[in-house]
């Protein structure tokens, strides 16, 4: 029988390896590490599976729900225009734009709580601006991590190294006290991405983008070179009312009808806008028809109007081929159908998570559950949402920090840590400390590196007979330096699919903020808070 802490050492170079070779899809590595560590006798059973029932699991899946609330109500659409205006779709401006926008907000209702929030939002943008979401997904992440810095419930390490520093001798730190480190770290993290960036991320188109709602503009300025209606934007769409191309499906009932402009069709009532002939002059004799009207053929093209629900309902019809699905079209309309009682929920989401009145996973499920209720999304649109992949990614790795614990494993580290060190400087005491949380906190959660790095920092703070302060602080800013790979932080794995990431791409740009983050630790943080 292999020793626990030997066994779950090898299920994580096996896993760190699956993921590094990019030979075997993502989840399925993920998922051999809690059928690793149940085979071996690391976890029991139960244990192995509890990453699938973790409240971090749940609270994830929830905030898909929220995301696709924000993303079909139009808010994200508005949100992306206000980008746009604010940076004249300069990639320089845009980046700035969207990180601070993610650092504030992740201070807020957390990393991964603003990064989902946010990602449908950049990927608008960023198509919108021309730039691929591999610029731009990677330093959302990376700004949010950053942010979290900013106050004590910006990420849960924070709210545990307060309370082990005032368990310890020490004292509890205040809500924004973080922010005089966190603040210059989301500045610096900023001016690196913007100097960096482009070389250091990868130029990758994604496999598959999610759903952006297409730019209402952009639509009716192709129309107007294929109709010769004067078609303007802000009177085709609205928050009730939309336009849709379709294309006469071939054996149509709707084939030898003679229409024009201005009527409406027998199916919901919409109103014809626009026609155009399919295909070329020669295909097809002259048309009967009169004057401004034409007589319908499979291939001809109509454009219709009417409202949204009605537009969905008639491109279901086997008479007619929507060019662009109607709900893709409504995603691109700033602040439209329901988008007040999607900000009403999202604002008692921010409310309940800042005060931490209710556990994040309760806030996440309620704000999904009043959505529904709300009629803001449907239940399937509900679960469509949810980006599986993700969850099971999460759900799979979540054990490995438990095993860690359970197995010695982190014991071991401990006392290796306090042999090796020995009595020696408090500095060389918190780069140590900082250092192998650094490490750590790369392949387990943040929240589990701290946990396991926090009693061996209390213990050099004992020793060597200074306060416990720096080395808190300088672990909770080492805890937030999750750079270097996509399983650092779920925020990572969040825009991981979205950007076409691999394994290999996060390191490239993580290695030097990571370095400055453990500058920051080793050599600000004692300045602020001195041994």
């Amino acid at each position: 029988m292999i020793p626990p802490m030997l066994a779950t050492f090898a299920v994580l170079a096996l896993a760190v390896a699956g993921f590094m070779t990019n030979r075997v899809p993502l989840v399925i590595v993920a998922l051999f590490v809690p059928v690793a560590l149940w085979a071996t006798g690391v976890l029991t059973l139960n244990e192995a599976l509890q990453g699938f029932s973790d409240p971090i699991t749940l609270f994830i899946a929830s905030l898909f729900v929220l995301s696709e609330a924000l993303d079909a109500t139009g808010i994200t659409a508005w949100i992306g225009q206000q980008l746009e205006l604010r940076s004249s779709l300069s990639r320089t401006g845009l980046l700035i734009t969207i990180m601070a926008v993610a650092a504030l907000l992740s201070a807020v209702i957390s990393i991964n709580g603003a990064v989902a929030a946010l990602l449908p939002v950049v990927v608008v943008a960023t198509a919108r601006a021309g730039v691929v979401p591999s610029h731009m997904l990677i330093p959302l992440a990376f700004a949010a991590s950053a942010g979290s810095l900013l106050t004590l419930t910006g990420t849960p390490v924070n709210i545990i190294v307060s309370d082990l520093s005032a368990s310890s001798g020490g004292r509890e730190f205040g809500y924004f006290e973080f922010a005089l480190v966190g603040l210059p770290l989301v500045v610096v993290t900023t001016l690196l991405v913007v100097l960096l960036g482009r070389r250091l991320l990868p130029g990758r188109t994604p496999e598959r983008l999610a759903e952006a709602g297409a730019d209402p503009r952009a639509r009716v300025k192709s129309w107007r070179e294929s109709y010769t209606a004067d078609l303007d934007t802000e009177r085709l769409f609205t928050g009730k009312m939309g336009a849709v191309e379709v294309l006469v499906a071939p054996r149509s009932t709707l084939i030898g009808r003679i229409v024009s402009p201005g009527m409406t069709t027998q199916r919901e009532d919409l109103v014809i806008v626009a026609l155009h002939r399919g295909g070329t002059a020669d295909a097809a004799p002259d048309d009967p028809a009169p004057p401004g009207t034409l007589t319908l053929r499979a291939g001809d093209s109509v454009l219709v109007h009417g409202p949204w629900d009605a537009l969905r309902r008639y491109v279901q019809s086997a008479d007619v081929i929507a060019v662009e699905p109607p709900h893709i079209l409504q995603r691109g309309v700033p602040l439209g159908r329901g988008w007040r009682r999607c900000l009403t929920v999202l604002a008692a989401t921010i409310l309940l998570l800042a005060t931490g009145l209710l556990p994040p996973v309760m806030v996440g499920l309620l704000a999904a559950a009043a959505l529904v209720l709300l009629g803001v999304v449907t239940v399937p649109q509900g679960f469509r949402a949810i980006s599986w992949s993700t969850v099971v990614l999460i759900g799979a790795l979540i054990p490995l920090s438990s095993a860690f614990v359970s197995s010695g494993a982190a014991d071991g580290i401990a006392a290796l840590v306090l042999d090796s060190a020995g009595d020696v400087s408090p500095h060389l005491a918190l780069l140590v400390i900082c250092v192998l949380a650094l490490i750590l906190g790369q392949f387990i959660s943040n929240v589990a590196t701290v946990l396991v790095m926090g009693p061996v920092a209390v213990t050099f703070a004992q020793t060597l007979g200074v306060s416990v302060l720096p080395f808190m602080m300088g672990l909770s800013v080492a805890g937030a330096a999750a750079f270097l790979t996509p399983i650092a932080t779920p925020a990572n794995l969040l825009v991981m699919q979205p950007g076409g990431y691999r394994f290999g791409d996060y390191w490239r740009l993580g290695l030097p903020l990571s370095l400055v983050f453990l500058a920051a630790a080793e050599l600000y943080v004692p300045l602020i808070w001195r041994f």
